[in-house]
């Protein structure tokens, strides 16, 4: 009897936990990652900046150019990816960091990439210039050059559009050429804002 006591005492408690391992486990949602973002020409040229004055204390832009990425949403003076060749002066060399949202083709690394060193040879037509000059982002560059293209934008609804910041012989100031098409070799319409005022300087189409 007094096994059967002992028993029947047991019995609640097995229930109780067989109970207990049955209940839902409660777990934790894991957030989920951001979705990758365009950023603008300045936003990206601060994210590579810091990397080339580590590779040349002298390192100066000598191009700005925006990359459009199939996996990145484009934006109105945003881009997936961009590539700043940044020359040295005093070395006479030249190295092309990129700054990309994702993993792409092209050699385009997600974050900043420094390419091979380059020997630099002066061009004609353009030359670096002073980071203190970029004074207006691609952003603002395409709202001036969209104000102005409202005609060509509605006949070409769609089209890609590409930045490039230089500084050449053609305007004083460093400027940002606002480029409809897959590349400037292939487009029929751009046009140039000057990168340190803002100032519209020319349409080419």
């Amino acid at each position: 009897m007094q096994s059967l006591t002992s028993l029947a005492g047991l019995c609640p408690l097995l229930f109780l936990l067989a109970s207990c391992s049955d209940a839902p486990k409660v777990t934790e949602e894991k957030p989920r990652p951001k979705p990758p973002v365009a950023l603008t020409g300045r936003q990206a040229f601060q994210q590579m900046y810091p990397q080339a004055r580590g590779w040349a204390p002298d390192a100066e832009p000598l191009e700005i150019r925006s990359v459009n990425l199939a996996q990145v949403k484009a934006e109105p003076g945003k881009a997936g990816a961009w590539q700043v060749v940044f020359v040295s002066p005093t070395r006479g060399k030249a190295k092309t960091y990129t700054y990309s949202s994702v993993e792409s083709d092209g050699n385009l690394h997600q974050g900043v990439f420094g390419g091979l060193e380059e020997t630099y040879t002066a061009r004609g037509d353009e030359s670096p210039f002073s980071i203190v000059a970029i004074k207006v982002d691609s952003d603002e560059a395409y709202q001036t050059a969209a104000a102005r293209s409202s005609e060509y934008m509605k006949k070409n609804p769609g089209k890609p559009v590409i930045f490039l910041m230089t500084q050449n012989r053609r305007f004083p100031d460093v400027t940002w050429r606002v480029i409809w098409g897959d590349s400037v070799g292939t487009s029929d319409y751009s046009v140039f804002v000057d990168g340190t005022t803002g100032k519209l300087l020319q349409i080419m189409h």
